[in-house]
This record gives C-alpha cells, structure tokens and sequence, in this order.
C-alpha cells in the first residue's frame, strides 16, 4: 500500500484485489456501511451471500451472520473483521441442551432464529429471522408442538401472531432490545407527541403494544422512509439511524436508552472498525471455518428458511 493511502483507500483496493464482496449489517458504524457492497437485515445478507460469484465475502456484523455465509459459499473464504463479535442469543442458547431437546422429543419441529451458533442451526428443522418468523412458524402443521429459540420476545410475539397454543419458546433475549423499559418510551412518547412508535419484535411486550408497526430492522426503515409521519420514536439499535436518515433526511428518530448501558448499541457490532476490516482483507483472517458434515446439515434448515416468502 502506498503511504498516502487513506484506510478507506485500502480497503477498496484490498477489496478489489481479493475479488471480496463486503456485507454490513444495518448496525455496524456509518464509515462501514459507506464501504459495503450490500448493506441490510440477516436475511437480506443471508440472500446476498448466497448469490455470491467472487472469492471473499468479508461479513461486518456478527459471528453468527458470517457462519451462515460460510455454509451458503462453503468453497469461499468468509471473514470477520474482530472473532469477538459474538451475540447475547447465540450464548444464551449453547448446543448441547438443544441436542438433549432433540433426543427426547424427536416428533418436535425445532425453529431456530438466525441468531443461533451453527451447531444449533445443524440440530433445527428450519431457521427464521425477525422479517420471516411469523409464515415460517405458519408453514409447519398445525398438529406439530414446536420448539422456538432462542429469542422469547421474538417468539411471543409470533406466538401472539399465529396463534399457535403448541408453540414451546426458549428464554434467550438480545442485550439491547430486551432491556428497553417501557417506562423511557412512554417518556418519549410524552416528549415528541407526534411521533409514530416503531419496534423490532425483539423487544418486551410491554415495548410492543406502544408501537404503531413491529418488524425487522429493514423492515422498519421501510416503514419510516415510505410513511407520511415526520416523526418516529425507534426502538432498535441506533446504528440503523445511519440508514434512516440517508434515506429519510427530511424526517425525525428518536432512540430510547436501555438500562444496560444507557444507551442503545450493541457492544459486539460495535467491534468492528475500518482497521480491523483491512486487516481481516490483508490476512484472510479470523477467518470461519466450518467442518463438512455440520456444513451439510446447517445447509438444509438455511435453505428452508431462504425458501419461505
């Protein structure tokens, strides 16, 4: 590299000469998601890293999304700017208890959310995410009992919305949206009166029955940026603030504190920096690396979910 090179210029080169596609998650800081090739929600990154042609897919967002990355392009190197960005709903929800799940109750459709380990999604029947969780619950048989995990916001709401009564929900939650008091909402509420309250499903109920529309991350800033209010209160992580208002900058958001940091980002997104990014694009490393047979068989649940509309 030459010395006058700024980062962003290194990248780009590094990203050409690798013949990389970068993914940012909505989350990650704005400087990433101005270098990303796509820039979206898990599912939107899972379709994208699939239809992949090149030879690196650098993932800025979590372990996990890059793990289902590596099992949709198993011949191509995925790498992650910082090993470290793991996420609260993958650690709550380790392999072992869902394999003893599975022993005993093998007539049980196991519907895991992409916020899972590998190992997880190889033991589960299909995977969701928050945008596709209600039709894919909707599409298993009415007579299977089904095993939701690990996100219990995630899944009674979906429980509330397809009305399913055999419906078992693990107890996981995410850091950021399930520590959002209602109480601070209504406070915003109180604050900004003409603001229209939206919320990702990873939220408390109590969160839920404020908001005016619930759904995932790019579905929200669908919603903002195509709906006539001015004003939105926004309960998510507040790095989607970075597409909200690229794409609605005539419009307000308002972000809500959680009472673990009195702020809302997630600390494992935040990992990633431009540094990091280069270094990862230099090195091919930390680098995912996922065993034959567990890559065939996370395949299967992935591929039922990318099935689903």
């Amino acid at each position: 590299m030459l010395a006058t090179q700024t980062i962003t210029e290194e990248i780009l080169e590094l990203k050409k000469d690798r013949r990389a596609l970068l993914l940012a998650h909505h989350y990650q800081e704005a400087e990433i998601q101005d270098l990303a090739d796509i820039v979206g929600d898990s599912l939107e990154l899972a379709r994208k890293a699939r239809d992949f042609q090149g030879d690196v897919i650098a993932f800025c967002g979590v372990w996990f999304m890059a793990e289902t990355a590596k099992v949709l392009n198993p011949d191509r190197i995925v790498i992650v700017p910082d090993k470290a960005a793991s996420c609260s709903l993958v650690e709550s929800c380790p392999i072992e208890p869902i394999r003893e799940y599975r022993r005993r109750n093998p007539d049980h459709v196991i519907v895991s959310y992409i916020n899972t380990s590998v190992e997880v999604k190889a033991e589960s029947d299909i995977l969701c995410t928050s945008r596709n969780a209600v039709q894919v619950v909707n599409s298993i048989p009415p007579d299977k009992t089904v095993l939701f995990l690990p996100d219990r916001n995630l899944g009674n709401y979906v429980k509330k919305q397809t009305g399913r009564q055999n419906m078992k929900i693990w107890q996981g939650t995410c850091i950021v949206h399930a520590t959002f008091p209602v109480r601070r909402v209504l406070d915003a509420m109180a604050e900004h009166p003409q603001a229209i309250v939206v919320a990702h499903p990873e939220c408390p109920e109590t969160v839920l029955a404020q908001a005016e529309f619930i759904g995932s991350t790019s579905a929200l800033i669908d919603y903002c940026v195509n709906s006539p209010a001015q004003e939105f209160i926004v309960m998510t992580e507040s790095g989607v603030n970075y597409s909200l208002q690229k794409n609605a900058p005539s419009k307000k958001f308002y972000y809500v504190n959680n009472e673990n940091c009195n702020c809302s980002e997630c600390p494992y997104m935040r990992l990633n920096t431009l540094e990091k990014l280069r270094d990862a694009l230099i090195n091919l490393e930390p680098r995912v690396e996922i065993s034959g047979d567990l890559l065939r068989r996370a395949l299967v649940p992935i591929e039922r979910m990318l099935a689903v509309r």
